[in-house]
């Protein structure tokens, strides 16, 4: 029996300003979005070496809940990279909001994350031992 496979994946953020945090993730974090979607824009997808974060306009009355505020020190979202030293001095360049520095973590993964506009954690991490 044949089997499909999974091409991609990309993480859901609920935003309070699509447009702003778009923006936030061009100019600090180094990715680029191509369009906004809905009229005033609602929805986002900024991409960056071929990974989607997606983005999704809160309600006004929505009150957005980063997942460290449920489970300490849990990620919204984790992307793995190749040279996380080089990703981290770009984003610390590019005025990224650092949450924490480059750490080797106890699961063999040096990382580091960001927050967003509006408090989600975000990680690079990079395998120690692949």
């Amino acid at each position: 029996m044949a089997k499909g496979r999974i091409v991609g994946h990309a993480p859901i953020l609920l935003v309070r300003d699509v447009v702003r945090s778009a923006e936030y993730w061009c100019h600090k974090v180094g990715f680029s979005f191509p369009r906004f979607w809905g009229e005033p824009p609602a929805f986002c997808m900024p991409q960056r070496d071929g990974h989607i974060i997606m983005l999704s306009q809160a309600p006004a009355d929505h009150v957005i809940i980063p997942h460290w505020r449920i489970v300490d020190k849990m990620w919204n979202a984790y992307f793995w990279v190749d040279d996380v030293e080089a990703i981290h001095a770009e984003l610390v360049e590019r005025g990224a909001s650092i949450d924490y520095g480059l750490c080797i973590q106890p699961y063999d993964v040096k990382e580091f994350g960001i927050q967003d506009l509006d408090g989600h954690d975000i990680a690079f991490g990079q395998d120690l031992d692949p």
